[in-house]
């Protein structure tokens, strides 16, 4: 995982995420010394209009993470004036 990648992450990731989450990787911790196969990674966490909500730090399976792209084009909902 790279910087920016947008990856979707579920029980195949770790038993955390019973409700998957998307996260945009910031960087992985390598400093952090983990079992083989899993890694720390920094990244936001994104809601369904691909918007950063939260920072996390999250321990993750690397063979259970799947990369997703983000919603290419926002709808906005037109706006009454008057």
């Amino acid at each position: 995982m790279t910087a920016g990648d947008v990856v979707y992450l579920s029980t195949a990731a770790s038993v955390q995420f019973l409700r998957p989450i998307v996260v945009r990787v910031i960087r992985e911790l390598p400093e952090r010394h983990t079992y083989h196969g899993w890694v720390w990674i920094e990244g936001y966490q994104l809601n369904a209009a691909g918007d950063a909500v939260a920072r996390r730090e999250l321990y993750v399976r690397r063979a259970g993470v799947r990369t997703q792209a983000l919603p290419t084009e926002r709808r906005r909902r037109p706006v009454r004036v008057g």
